[in-house]
């Protein structure tokens, strides 16, 4: 058995990381995947609270060095992509955190375990909100109605602006992967695909200048990447709402088994799956 945890968007809530590690101690998990927004909002970087990212930082890779220290060689392989709400200010830390052992961060990476490979990519299509440091273009330069384009919103680091706009997630992902063969592929989302179960946004009725707002708001690149390369699993996060909405946490696309870990409660959203047996995956709030 290759027992293995999903969480995703905890933005920094002490109580559920707390939940989190007690959980890695008790089952031993080979295998953790964070799914983005890990961290307090990356808007702290641009007021003066900005020791508040400082300070969770510190928190998390205390723990995880504790947490290491404790279990030896059964401390598990810890997948980690940073979301939208997270900013680019905090990624060198975790970047050295990988280089340490407490994690690996799996963003724009391919990283072989076991018989799988594993895929990060934390980029989402714009949203409504300011901070840009990870939102892409989807497929190409079309922004939602409601929504921001990424060269007029903020960044956290410094950023070419320009040269970004003409990036998208559709190139992304095929730099990435190239012609990989993705059947034994876990793709690390933030993102979720496009009109499934998992991207259902809570926007019923809602316009803007009279428009009707799109009430699914996941990535049109990712869901056709899915749909053309069949991936083995796809993990996602983002949209906290989505499974109140659909009553589904999971959806397929073709043979591909996807998985939605946000949650819009105060619980901690487990996701808890075997590699060898996906479909078998089960959603704990604890």
């Amino acid at each position: 058995m290759s027992l293995c945890f999903f969480v995703s968007d905890l933005h920094g809530n002490v109580e559920r990381y707390t939940k989190l590690f007690n959980r890695i101690r008790e089952e031993e998990p080979v295998a953790v995947f964070l799914g983005g927004d890990i961290i307090p909002s990356g808007l702290y970087s641009f007021t003066s609270n900005a020791d508040v990212l400082e300070n969770f930082t510190e928190y998390l890779f205390t723990n995880l060095r504790q947490l290491k220290s404790e279990m030896g060689n059964s401390y598990p392989q810890i997948f980690t992509i940073l979301g939208n709400d997270d900013g680019k200010s905090v990624e060198n830390e975790f970047i050295r955190a990988d280089a340490e052992g407490l994690l690996l961060y799996a963003h724009n990476r391919k990283i072989p375990f076991h018989d799988f490979t594993i895929y990060g990519y934390a980029y989402v299509p714009p949203t409504p909100f300011m901070l840009k440091d990870w939102e892409r273009y989807d497929v190409s330069m079309y922004v939602d109605p409601g929504c921001v384009a990424p060269e007029d919103g903020s960044y956290s680091v410094p950023t070419d602006i320009k040269k970004n706009k003409y990036k998208t997630i559709k190139k992304d992902l095929e730099l990435l992967t190239g012609d990989d063969d993705l059947s034994k592929g876990i793709f690390l989302f933030h993102t979720p695909p496009y009109k499934t179960n998992l991207d259902r946004a809570a926007l019923d009725g809602k316009t803007i200048e009279h428009v009707p707002l799109d009430v699914h708001v996941g990535s049109i690149a990712v869901k056709r990447f899915i749909e053309e390369r069949q991936p083995y699993v796809s993990l996602h996060g983002h949209i906290h709402e989505s499974t109140a909405i659909t009553g589904k946490w999971k959806d397929h696309i073709g043979k591909t088994l996807c998985m939605n870990a946000a949650h819009n409660g105060p619980e901690l959203s487990l996701i808890s799956f075997d590699l060898n047996n996906c479909e078998d995956a089960k959603r704990i709030l604890l």
